[in-house]
């Protein structure tokens, strides 16, 4: 039987519009199950009704639904509805986006082929041009999932009353981190749903992204909730300093204390194979560290800053360091939250090299246009280079004319049809892993530095789980045919699909990703590795108010451990809030 305190019993007899506030690990996730099986108990919803649990992750609703699984009961469970925003939002735009009335089928532009499509325009104009993109050509962007679905139902209010009748509770995640577009909707959903909010102001990181410091504020002056706060439990680090020193963090106060479980590091800059060296001792004392505490299964996150410190850091932990006198260090079993744009327009380019295409040159010419995509969107929302881009021009024009200019262009185009002739010449075998790889070692052998990088940004599908999942439709694709055709189209899909997953695999082991990716997570032991050079907590020169978003961001990274928390830092420029 469940126990619960005073606040928290209130809240569950509370009806009504909810604001539960709370720091990590106070239980507001556990409350908003706990009251969901309590509505679900009392047998208020009417048949077709459901309970909706919204959140921003993919790998967050995974670990909601695992604990779903003992607090609310098997026969209530096909009631509680989880998904990310994005995809509730989708659910509705798929089946509705006809009364809109754009004149254009609705197609969903996937990440790759948005970043693509936007390389070449200004930051500042691309909200314009993914605009545009959907009421010209009706390819939908993620970032208008919320607008557009704002404005399907405030045109249409029988879709409005349909959905809201259909789920008559709303509980929203990490509502501290809805955009203006998505607090839009929660507006129009509030008008006939009752939503229960559960936030944090102090985990507001995804300021880039929209999030507003007024969000909570507006949300009690729009709906007048009942409020409750949890700032003083902690269910996640209990007995340990975690949380204290997270909430110290805000105010400056960690630097003249210290505490339990907790520790900072200040390590030395070394070179060669020693450059990653001190995060990695501080991994093996750590696996130790669990291994020697008795538990069966465990989790330990290693936390970087940015994505390439992640990738190098991923690369030192994949080899083993050998140092002079026979000291070595082994390769340690990782996984890795990689940036998936990369590796899904390689993998599609390959899948089209798989294809079977009458002529080397039509081959070559398709290869040309795909290498355009990959080297325009491969890094997805940052900008891209400048000679990049310019290749990028030439072999368009290329593309068009049959003229190429330059040595270094031309050697591009000649790599192109050399590959193409290659692969006609290849015999498929019918196994999708052996052929896959044969094609990727043809461009892995190229001459041309931009074909080489399709080999190798193919390889980081391992760390995406995809492999297996792509095989398998491969497999399936030549036992029906005999041939690869129409595998680009199949391998862009199943990369599609993994935005609207909710994978269940649970968060044992060691694991590497950014410091934003480790939102609404939690393990055992957490490491952040700040970079000595790139990779910083607080880059240089920075703003008050990128200052203030890396404070809250470094807040949110130590208290995702459940037992201990280490922060490496370097000595010669240690970050300024430790």
């Amino acid at each position: 039987m469940i126990v619960l305190n005073p606040e928290k019993q209130r809240l569950l007899d509370t009806n009504g519009h909810i604001l539960a506030l709370g720091g990590p690990g106070s239980g507001k996730t556990f409350i908003a199950l706990v009251k969901a099986e309590h509505e679900l108990r009392s047998a208020k919803l009417l048949r077709g009704q459901r309970i909706l649990f919204l959140g921003f992750a993919r790998a967050t609703i995974a670990q909601v639904a695992q604990q779903a699984g003992t607090l609310v009961s098997s026969s209530h469970r096909d009631l509680l509805e989880m998904n990310t925003y994005h995809g509730f939002e989708w659910n509705i735009l798929r089946s509705h986006a006809y009364l809109l009335k754009t004149g254009k089928p609705l197609r969903l532009l996937p990440p790759p082929e948005a970043a693509s499509r936007l390389a070449e325009i200004d930051i500042d104009a691309r909200p314009a041009e993914k605009r545009r993109l959907f009421l010209e050509d009706g390819l939908l962007h993620f970032d208008l999932f919320a607008s557009v679905a704002g404005e399907l139902l405030s045109k249409s209010k029988a879709l409005a009353r349909i959905i809201c009748d259909a789920y008559p509770i709303i509980i929203l995640d990490e509502f501290q981190d809805t955009n203006a577009d998505e607090w839009q909707l929660i507006q129009i959903l509030g008008k006939r749903s009752r939503l229960i909010a559960l936030a944090d102001a102090e985990q507001r990181i995804y300021e880039f992204r929209g999030a507003d410091p007024k969000r909570i504020g507006e949300f009690i002056a729009t709906f007048a909730p009942s409020q409750f706060d949890f700032a003083s439990e902690n269910n996640r680090s209990n007995g340990t300093d975690i949380a204290i020193f997270g909430n110290d963090l805000l105010s400056g106060a960690n630097k003249t204390k210290t505490y339990n479980d907790v520790s900072v590091t200040k390590y030395q800059l070394r070179k060669g194979i020693a450059f990653h060296l001190d995060v990695k001792l501080a991994i093996l004392k750590a696996c130790q560290r669990l291994q020697k505490s008795g538990k069966p299964v465990w989790s330990l996150a290693v936390l970087v800053p940015t994505k390439q410190l992640m990738l190098d850091v991923s690369d030192y932990l994949s080899q083993e360091q050998l140092f002079d006198g026979g000291k070595k260090l082994p390769a340690l079993s990782h996984e890795v939250a990689l940036e998936s744009t990369a590796p899904s327009l390689a993998a599609v380019l390959i899948a089209g090299l798989l294809e079977s295409c009458p002529t080397p040159a039509e081959l070559a010419q398709r290869l040309v246009i795909s290498l355009c995509e990959h080297i325009r969107g491969r890094k997805g929302d940052k900008p891209v280079a400048q000679g990049e881009l310019k290749l990028v021009g030439a072999l368009g024009d290329y593309v068009g004319t049959g003229v190429i200019r330059g040595s270094a262009r031309k050697l591009v185009v000649d790599e192109c049809k050399r590959i193409a002739t290659e692969r006609i010449n290849l015999t498929m075998s019918g196994d999708p892993w052996e052929d896959w790889l044969s094609v990727r070692q043809l461009l892995g052998n190229s001459a041309a530095a931009s074909i080489v990088q399709i080999a190798d940004d193919a390889k980081y599908l391992r760390l995406l789980h995809k492999g297996a999942v792509l095989r398998s439709k491969l497999s399936e694709l030549w036992r029906k045919s005999g041939n690869y055709s129409g595998a680009a189209a199949l391998v862009r899909e199943a990369l599609l699909q993994e935005h609207f997953s909710a994978s269940t695999r649970k968060w044992t082991g060691i694991h590497v990703m950014t410091i934003h990716k480790s939102k609404g997570k939690e393990f055992d032991e957490v490491i952040v590795y700040e970079g000595s050079h790139q990779g910083r907590i607080v880059r240089q020169n920075a703003s008050d108010k990128d200052i203030a978003q890396a404070r809250l961001a470094l807040r949110v990274a130590v208290t995702r451990a459940m037992s201990r928390a280490t922060v490496l830092t370097p000595n010669r420029d240690p970050c300024v809030f430790l």
